[in-house]
């Protein structure tokens, strides 16, 4: 006689969801067999047993484990959408480069009259008109003949003269949409699962792409790399929710801080994407052809088991579709032992549990504990916000050293923020209780000796001398703000209890966007001087330093915040 399953409703040979590689046989034994030896693995099997479930681990937590193959499997998936933010975000570099005057462009001065009663000044924008005795007229030239091979941006809307401007608000809109990216994707994350988040952001990020090498308006193009943006935060921000609750331990806290390791190897590929593009449209095609390689990937781009569990409205259609992943990732990981018969059960009762919890804490109640804890709170909000700042800028800044030497310098400002990746790893492993202090007190070195720019703006040395210098004064700055960002990002769950991270990252993070916003304009001081412009930013690194000094990780809270139990998962709108 057939059983009845243990769990009211389950149908173990109904059609999941997931694609689950297990045989439906073998899953169906799983949930059906009595026999209480049935998941015990016998003594001669080469599978180890079963590792003891911890009373602070649900049930979720014991089947993934801390680590594994799956785990690594879908966080390479999930941090490759790091590359394309990059190039989107650092493509400008290269599809809008600077143009010589009379070298590369000259005034069109047709509209004008008579060469003979013109003079046209040595930057090829302004005209002076001789009308006789009519006096004379400056006139702004508004078109312009290139001799140059590669069709650039500038080139394409005539502003050659408005360069400087037209990358800064080009970069502006990016950065306003990576700020309401962020925002919409923590809010839409309470109705569509992290997964539907990320598959949208990549196909809005292909056709966007498209669209961008097409385009021939200015406003348009601005437009689209605001929308360009949105998507791009919307799966970095739905990447991170995934392997934040797939991972757990020391495992989760190295993946916060490699994170934007993959954004570092996005700079460093920048280059060899563009190199003998004959035009800013073939960098864009580039892209786009490259994006094909996330889209092949989403059939194995994991969803958040737990979000399942707690926001899907049906209660059995939830426990179908987490199991399914639980099961994959267990067969993967080697450890489909740990899968018990009464699986189902368990996650109704835990899904309970989870839709039974407090709201989350209102954006106040932050600042209502003691005045120490205010004092970090204020402390880690000018941090993010003057590193994030800074990290823009200083990649914008390379323009400032010339065209001929923009891919060395990008290349060496991406192997900057990965050094500083890799550097705020053994940091947080190898110096937990001074941490903050070790990262900030980094900044604060290499903000001041980024600042002596200024002082040797003037002085008279050969020309690979002062690039040189100036590359090492730039780079130096990048890396420690790639340090104290990816750990600020990382450890943020560390300076408040735990039903407030997710407000607290939220807060943080949005803040900090707001500010970024002022990056792409800072850098219009290189027209002054490329040293007040890397000055300025020295200065920020020195301010966001002496902040991250500051900053304490509570007495108790020194271990990993993936270590406790997962309560709650937080909408983090990460950078």
């Amino acid at each position: 006689m057939k059983e009845e399953n243990i769990f009211e409703g389950w149908r173990p040979n109904h059609r999941r969801h997931s694609p689950t590689p297990l045989d439906l046989g073998h899953l169906s034994h799983i949930f059906t067999c009595t026999d209480p030896k049935a998941n015990e693995v016998p003594p001669a099997s080469p599978t180890p047993p079963a590792a003891p479930a911890k009373t602070d681990d649900d049930v979720i937590t014991h089947i993934l484990g801390d680590f594994g193959p799956w785990q690594l499997r879908s966080l390479l998936i999930l941090f490759l959408c790091k590359i394309p933010a990059a190039w989107f975000m650092a493509c400008i570099l290269f599809t809008a480069p600077d143009l010589y005057p009379e070298e590369e462009y000259t005034c069109d001065t047709i509209a004008f009259g008579p060469v003979t009663n013109l003079t046209v000044s040595l930057d090829q924008c302004y005209v002076m008109v001789n009308y006789g005795d009519a006096g004379y007229a400056m006139r702004q030239c508004r078109k312009f003949l290139y001799t140059t091979g590669f069709h650039s941006l500038t080139m394409e809307f005539d502003l050659v003269c408005l360069c400087d401007f037209f990358v800064a608000w080009s970069q502006y809109w990016h950065l306003f949409g990576l700020l309401i990216g962020g925002v919409a994707a923590t809010k839409l994350m309470r109705v569509l699962s992290p997964r539907q988040i990320y598959g949208s952001g990549i196909w809005c990020l292909l056709m966007c792409s498209l669209l961008m090498g097409m385009v021939k308006d200015f406003s348009l193009h601005c437009g689209l790399r605001c929308l360009a943006a949105v998507s791009c935060c919307f799966m970095i921000t739905s990447g991170h929710y995934i392997f934040s609750d797939i991972t757990a331990g020391k495992y989760r806290l190295g993946a916060l801080l490699l994170y934007d390791s993959f954004w570092a190897l996005g700079l460093i590929l920048l280059p060899g994407l563009a190199y003998g593009a004959p035009s800013w449209q073939h960098i864009y095609v580039g892209v786009t052809l490259s994006l094909l390689v996330i889209v092949f990937l989403l059939p194995w781009t994991p969803d958040s088991p737990r979000w399942q569990l707690q926001h899907t409205k049906e209660s059995q259609l939830a426990i179908e579709r987490t199991v399914g992943i639980l099961l994959e990732a267990a067969r993967i990981n080697g450890s489909i032992h740990r899968v018990s018969k009464e699986l189902p059960h368990q996650l109704g009762q835990l899904r309970d549990r989870m839709q039974e919890q407090e709201l989350a804490v209102h954006w106040m109640q932050l600042w209502m504990g003691q005045r120490r804890s205010s004092f970090h709170l204020i402390a880690v909000h000018l941090a993010l916000a003057t590193f994030m700042v800074v990290n823009t800028g200083l990649l914008l800044h390379v323009r400032s050293f010339g065209r001929q030497h923009l891919v060395s310098n990008t290349l060496a400002m991406g192997l900057a923020e990965m050094l500083g990746c890799f550097l705020a790893l053994h940091l947080t492993f190898n110096q937990s209780a001074r941490k903050w202090q070790w990262a900030g007190g980094f900044a604060i070195v290499v903000g001041c000796i980024g600042s002596i720019c200024w002082f040797l703006a003037e002085e008279d040395m050969p020309e690979v001398y002062g690039l040189t210098l100036g590359l090492l004064m730039a780079s130096l700055p990048q890396a420690a703000v790639a340090c104290a960002q990816s750990m600020i990002l990382a450890c943020l769950g560390e300076l408040v209890p735990a039903e407030q991270r997710g407000c607290l990252s939220f807060s943080a993070v949005t803040w900090a966007r707001v500010w970024q916003l002022s990056a792409s304009f800072l850098t219009l001081l290189r027209q002054v001087s490329p040293a007040l412009s890397l000055s300025a930013f020295c200065l920020l690194v020195i301010l966001g330093g002496i902040c991250t000094c500051f900053l304490s990780t509570p007495k108790g809270e020194e271990k990993p915040e993936g270590a406790t139990v997962h309560k709650k998962q937080h909408l983090i709108a990460y950078t």
